[in-house]
């Protein structure tokens, strides 16, 4: 499983990109606005810390805006990854930024049937939220399975399931379990991935027989 990072704090990314866990980034308008920063000299700084794909998403919300504001997005970096909602226009754009070459990840999706289509209009990711389904009651879990199930049925459909809107590590753990090709996950969960109290319990044993020892490896 990938894990993408999902944030527009340069900052931040530049830190967790050092350890080699982050395969990529993920964006869009609220985590630019929360950053306080010009949307494209942000996507540039963060381009440049991964080679991994960083989505950059459209605001515009008809077809001709989406596939202006999405190749105007791709020309930022070559590592930019379009990113339109799962609309009837999005598909549209969707579909004709695919033909020009141009990678999508087809956000805002919270049904099967949406990532069958998202799929078939040539997206590159289908971004369904987990956490957001799971605020309205539903389990968001199953729709990563359903989706893994139908595009499995269909070799033709090589869209990559990346699973997004994710709380905590439980929905990293579920995500990779049901088979979810990528999970764009906060900084904060994905340190949190490290975590267990037996671990801690444990190192602090060890260092305190070590100490006991009286010695020093690099002495």
């Amino acid at each position: 499983m990938q894990f993408f990072l999902d944030t527009a704090n340069v900052d931040e990314i530049r830190t967790m990109v050092s350890t080699g866990l982050v395969d990529g980034v993920t964006t869009n308008p609220s985590l630019i606005a929360q950053s306080g920063r010009d949307l494209v000299q942000t996507i540039k700084e963060i381009c440049a810390l991964t080679n991994g794909p960083v989505s950059a998403e459209v605001t515009a919300t008809d077809v001709k805006g989406m596939v202006a504001e999405g190749e105007y997005l791709r020309d930022i970096a070559d590592n930019v990854c379009v990113k339109v909602p799962l609309t009837w226009e999005g598909l549209e754009a969707t579909h004709r930024l695919s033909e020009q070459g141009h990678p999508v990840n087809v956000t805002l999706c919270f049904s099967a049937n949406q990532a069958l289509l998202a799929a078939k209009a040539g997206a590159v990711y289908i971004s369904p939220f987990i956490g957001r389904l799971d605020d309205t009651g539903a389990n968001g879990m199953e729709l990563i399975g359903e989706i893994r199930t139908i595009y499995d049925n269909y070799p033709e459909l090589d869209t990559q399931i990346l699973a997004a809107s994710i709380r905590h590590v439980l929905h990293v753990k579920e995500s990779a379990m049901m088979g979810a090709d990528v999970a764009t996950i906060p900084a904060k969960v994905l340190k949190a991935l490290a975590q267990h109290p037996l671990t801690d319990k444990g190192l602090a044993a060890f260092m305190a027989d070590w100490k006991s020892t009286g010695q020093s490896i690099l002495s």
